[in-house]
């Protein structure tokens, strides 16, 4: 079956690439993958996969960091003229644009489920003629949107595979589940499909990354362990507004408030059971200099090891935030805006992936990763998984980069699609088929 699946995903390269071209040149931040979810449900169906969107896998109560409804309708409008599929779009209100496909075989066997995220980040894309898709003109076309971690390239992976494992079902056993998730970046979107239940029933999940800074094409990441928990926090403070030279003790100051907190949040103990990180990334505060300022904002993030060092870290950040307003008089509010747990792979199914990719031969490498204090919520279903009984795991695909992830010049190699793709076709119809 092997030479097979190189087969198909070698006649699927050409496509795959286009496709990552697509996303690329029409990118979508967290909430808003209108056009790309709606793109990969109606792939999906006509792949005769039976698809799911919306509200049916996205729990509403447990979205974070979704934006306004107005920017939602701002965004939806915007799919709609870029080539979203308007019957599909329709189905993902309030921004669950979360998408799962299945495909039930003849033959009884375990589920098991790949998982892909489809959001963009926050930041303009390079503009020069040394960038490749400036260059050849797929290079982002919204303003302030940009496909700078590879997302672009799983979406396409995904649907690639979606393909090939069609193709291939008369000989497949099981249950396949294609997991599209909104909002990975900033840890939004995971949690809210694992509460609605998608992976609940699932015997074997991989999550899969293309690019990491020390992986080359040629190499595969068969397990990539020591993904942090972590926990995006805005804080809003409200004071009252004073003049700073005639009633300045009228007044309540929410920007001395948020850099009191910003200075003591810095100074958290650390914690025995394990390492942890604190970063205030924004301070945000004030109207003008003879104003004592009225409202202010933080934005931070903490980090753990595992997630008691990662709750204790949030207990004390919360507690630093609320004395740093008592000080100062004035009101405070906290708002989790994102979250993602700690988690392991399984040693078990590691191994038997590690078989596997050997047993491709496309690979000049195999190696294990760590996630070196990184996070992915993709650690949610993972530990789901787990809880039911299953096994996880989260691989990597080397590629070599034009610039870092997050970096407005990045761009990756397009032949680790292919590898990608044969590396996750090969996993999966070999699990689907393990107790057949």
């Amino acid at each position: 079956m092997n030479s097979k699946i190189v087969q198909l995903a070698k006649g699927l390269q050409q496509k795959t690439v286009a496709r990552r071209r697509d996303f690329h040149k029409y990118p979508e931040t967290a909430w808003t993958e209108f056009r790309t979810a709606s793109i990969v449900a109606d792939t999906l169906t006509q792949l005769g996969y039976e698809v799911f969107c919306g509200p049916e896998v996205v729990a509403e109560q447990a979205m974070m960091g979704v934006p306004a409804m107005a920017e939602l309708a701002e965004h939806k409008q915007r799919s709609l003229e870029q080539g979203a599929i308007r019957h599909w779009v329709e189905k993902m209100p309030s921004g669950m644009t979360g998408v799962v496909g299945i495909m039930h075989f003849k033959r009884p066997g375990p589920t098991v489920a790949l998982r892909f995220d489809m959001d963009a980040n926050d930041l303009n894309e390079a503009e020069n003629s040394e960038h490749r898709p400036y260059q050849q003109g797929f290079a982002s076309v919204n303003e302030n949107v940009m496909h700078a971690c590879a997302h672009d390239g799983h979406t396409a992976i995904g649907l690639a595979l979606a393909e090939i494992l069609s193709n291939l079902a008369p000989d497949l056993a099981g249950t396949i589940k294609l997991i599209f998730q909104p909002g990975e970046e900033g840890v939004r979107g995971a949690k809210s499909m694992v509460e609605k239940g998608v992976v609940d029933d699932v015997d074997f999940l991989v999550g899969l990354h293309l690019g990491a800074n020390l992986f080359k094409l040629g190499q595969v990441s068969y397990k990539t362990d020591g993904f942090f928990a972590t926990t995006k926090i805005d804080a809003e403070f409200t004071g009252i507004p004073a003049h700073a030279g005639a009633k300045p003790e009228t007044g309540r100051n929410a920007l001395l408030a948020a850099a009191n907190a910003l200075i003591n949040l810095q100074a958290i103990s650390r914690h025995s059971q394990g390492e942890s990180r604190i970063n205030v990334g924004v301070l945000q505060g004030g109207t003008g200099r003879n104003v004592i300022p009225a409202h202010a904002v933080i934005k931070l993030e903490i980090r753990g090891s595992h997630s008691e060092v990662t709750h204790y870290m949030h207990q004390e950040a919360i507690r630093i935030i609320e004395a740093a307003a008592a000080m100062q008089g004035v009101a405070v509010k906290t708002s989790i805006m994102g979250a993602a747990t700690a988690a392991q792979n399984d040693e078990e199914l590691a191994q038997r992936v590690k078989g596997i990719a050997q047993k491709l031969g496309i690979f000049t490498e195999i190696l294990a990763a760590d996630a070196g204090g990184g996070s992915e919520d993709c650690t949610y279903f993972m530990e789901r998984v787990q809880q039911k009984g299953g096994q996880a795991i989260y691989t990597l695909i080397g590629t070599e980069l034009a610039a870092g992830h997050h970096d407005s010049r990045f761009d990756f190699n397009e032949d680790a699609l292919e590898y990608a793709v044969i590396f996750l076709a090969g996993t999966a119809t070999e699990l689907l088929n393990s107790h057949s």
